[in-house]
């Protein structure tokens, strides 16, 4: 077996003190993500952020920074994830949207209300990132090369 990392997007969208966080259907639980997803060929990684969270929660976003670049191996199937996340301003909501199919709704919530429900996050990556945001870590936009 060739082992091969999963390349992902996810991007930390945060207004007035509250972030943005999808819950989706996981392994029969539902669970709290940022707006997060898959490369998909010929697709840029600022594209993907973009498309991503439009797609799972109808917000146009502008991004702002390069968040971090995250290793994570998930526990249930082995497969480890290279997350490379953005921090973005949200521009502009289309609330009739469809959003997709695995994604149940959205909500937004400050670091403390997402700190108390652990048994929600979709990995610990959710809580982590938004902390590293909160810490001022960035880096320009211009470190992703396309």
């Amino acid at each position: 077996m060739v082992w091969q990392p999963h390349i992902t997007v996810a991007t930390v969208i945060e207004d007035d003190g509250r972030f943005l966080f999808v819950e989706e259907l996981k392994a029969g639980r539902m669970v709290l993500n940022q707006p997060a997803g898959h490369l998909e060929a010929d697709e840029t990684l600022r594209e993907a952020a973009l498309r991503e969270t439009l797609e799972e929660t109808g917000w146009e976003v502008e991004l702002n920074g390069l968040l971090g670049i995250y290793l994570y191996t998930a526990p249930s199937n082995g497969v480890t994830y290279q997350r490379v996340c953005f921090s973005a301003r949200p521009v502009r909501h289309d609330p009739d949207r469809k959003l997709d199919t695995d994604i149940n709704g959205i909500t937004w919530l400050t670091r403390d209300e997402l700190a108390t429900q652990p048994e929600r996050w979709r990995s610990e990556l959710v809580l982590r990132c938004v902390d590293d945001y909160l810490a001022g870590i960035s880096g320009p936009l211009a470190l992703v090369r396309d």
